[in-house]
């Protein structure tokens, strides 16, 4: 099922990129869609029902695309699933899509685990230095774990880049024990 939730999220990203819509508005509407689907099973129940007629469904889809001040391109999406049956990917197509956006504009997404809350001057420094090291623009989203014992552990994608006291402290355990 993720191959078609990625599917279904590039398909996406090329229509939001094509129209030159504003990327952070498309994933602001497509995540409150999501949202609005994954949270109220009754709307998700009637809108995947075949025994509701489609132009009701269609109907219900303009309702609330208008109502949320959703873009029509979100509005043709969402049809585009109701009519494939594939409304219950919703949350997973939005991530997706979140993805693949950040990887088509150049962002990477970097979470990053402190000991302590990190200061402005220290987010930025740690955000210029990902940067360097992955070449693109950084969004980082920052947590605070009382088991470190200092430093930080910052996660791009699926590589970790520990520089935690405790993963210092084993490269340097490792070295001893190599040389």
């Amino acid at each position: 099922m993720a191959a078609i939730a990625s599917r279904y999220a590039r398909a996406y990203v090329e229509v939001v990129l094509d129209l030159r819509m504003e990327p952070s508005r498309a994933l602001d509407e497509l995540n409150s869609m999501a949202e609005l689907l994954i949270s109220n099973t009754a709307l998700r129940t009637i809108l995947g029902n075949p025994a509701v007629k489609h132009q009701d469904k269609l109907r219900l889809l303009d309702a609330i695309v208008s109502r949320m001040g959703a873009s029509r391109t979100l509005r043709n999406f969402v049809a585009v699933l109701i009519d494939h049956h594939r409304l219950a990917q919703m949350g997973e197509i939005a991530e997706k899509f979140r993805h693949e956006l950040n990887e088509r504009l150049g962002i990477a997404e970097a979470y990053v685990t402190s000991a302590r809350e990190l200061g402005k001057e220290e987010r930025q420094l740690l955000e210029r230095q990902i940067a360097a090291v992955t070449g693109k623009v950084v969004r980082a989203m920052y947590s605070r774990d009382p088991n470190l014992l200092g430093g930080a552990k910052v996660r791009i994608g699926s590589t970790i880049y520990d520089g935690s006291v405790r993963g210092q402290l084993s490269r340097i355990k490792e070295q001893i024990i190599t040389n």
